[in-house]
């Protein structure tokens, strides 16, 4: 299986300054806590990533490919996230009214930010969400043609609707829903001690639960979705303790998932008691609901 960054390849920036995220001020957003994203309606970086992705699959002989950094310019792994709003560049000014026929006034971007999230916010989210669920869908097409027996999953954010005021979707501009027409796995990212849950491991199947009712799977043989949570074993700023890993990997791996995975092997291969904790839990998940 293969990981692939879609909206996070910073290093193209230092020869395509445009295809910097804008802010409600109308100037470049930084990039929050140093994660820089690009912004999703710049025409010449999609095609470089469809590219990539192409090669991805006709070069390497992968079962599956996860997208990676789907979603707006963010810093959202963390205990409190930093989210600006973004990207109100020419191009996407002009492509939002013209795809939602949306006039906007001839005024300051700032302004026209403004409108953006207030006037027209029910709009602008939806034009957001969509811009990014069509990536996905070309990123299916091109599986589809390349590679059709490979896996498409997306790495995503564990959130439920009502979570930070539905930031998800009103920031980070995911809509699982929407992507489900083009995605087989979804590994949401709940990662139990950096988002403040650090005592609570129980945290990671009550979120699983909740996108498998959302998106209406249950764990069955045979359904089109799976579930592959990708759950925190390693320290990464808050610990997690070596006795809690079991406990991890059994809420991880509760239906509607019927796969798990671990997070991060940088940490983990310092740790080679994790590891082995790992093994002796992999092996013992057996039976009803694993």
């Amino acid at each position: 299986y293969a990981e692939f960054n879609t909206l996070h390849v910073a290093e193209y920036l230092k020869e395509h300054p445009d295809a910097a995220p804008i802010g409600a001020d109308g100037l470049v957003s930084p990039p929050p806590d140093g994660w820089q994203g690009i912004c999703p309606s710049h025409e010449a970086y999609r095609k470089s990533r469809m590219d990539a992705f192409r090669a991805l699959l006709r070069d390497f002989g992968v079962d599956g490919v996860w997208l990676d950094y789907h979603h707006a310019h963010a810093s959202w792994e963390q205990a409190e996230p930093n989210m600006p709003d973004t990207c109100f560049c020419e191009r996407c000014l002009r492509r939002f009214e013209k795809d939602t026929g949306t006039r906007l006034p001839p005024a300051p971007t700032a302004e026209r930010a403004r409108l953006l999230l207030s006037t027209h916010r029910k709009a602008w989210v939806r034009w957001r969400c969509d811009l990014l669920t069509d990536w996905v869908r070309e990123f299916r097409e091109i599986r589809d043609a390349v590679r059709p027996r490979a896996l498409l999953g997306t790495f995503h954010n564990p959130w439920t609707d009502e979570e930070r005021g539905g930031a998800r979707i009103e920031k980070l501009a995911i809509d699982l829903r929407a992507q489900a027409a083009h995605v087989d796995v979804f590994s949401p990212m709940p990662y139990h001690a950096r988002f403040g849950h650090a005592s609570d491991p129980a945290w990671i199947s009550r979120q699983v639960a909740w996108l498998g009712k959302a998106l209406g799977i249950e764990g069955r043989p045979g359904e089109r979705h799976r579930i592959w949570p990708i759950v925190q074993v390693s320290d990464w700023g808050e610990t997690v303790p070596l006795a809690q890993v079991p406990a991890v990997l059994d809420h991880g791996s509760r239906l509607p998932a019927t796969g798990v995975m671990v997070f991060a092997w940088g940490g983990l291969r310092k740790q080679p008691e994790k590891i082995e904790a790992v093994g002796r839990t992999f092996r013992a998940l057996r039976g009803p609901g694993r």
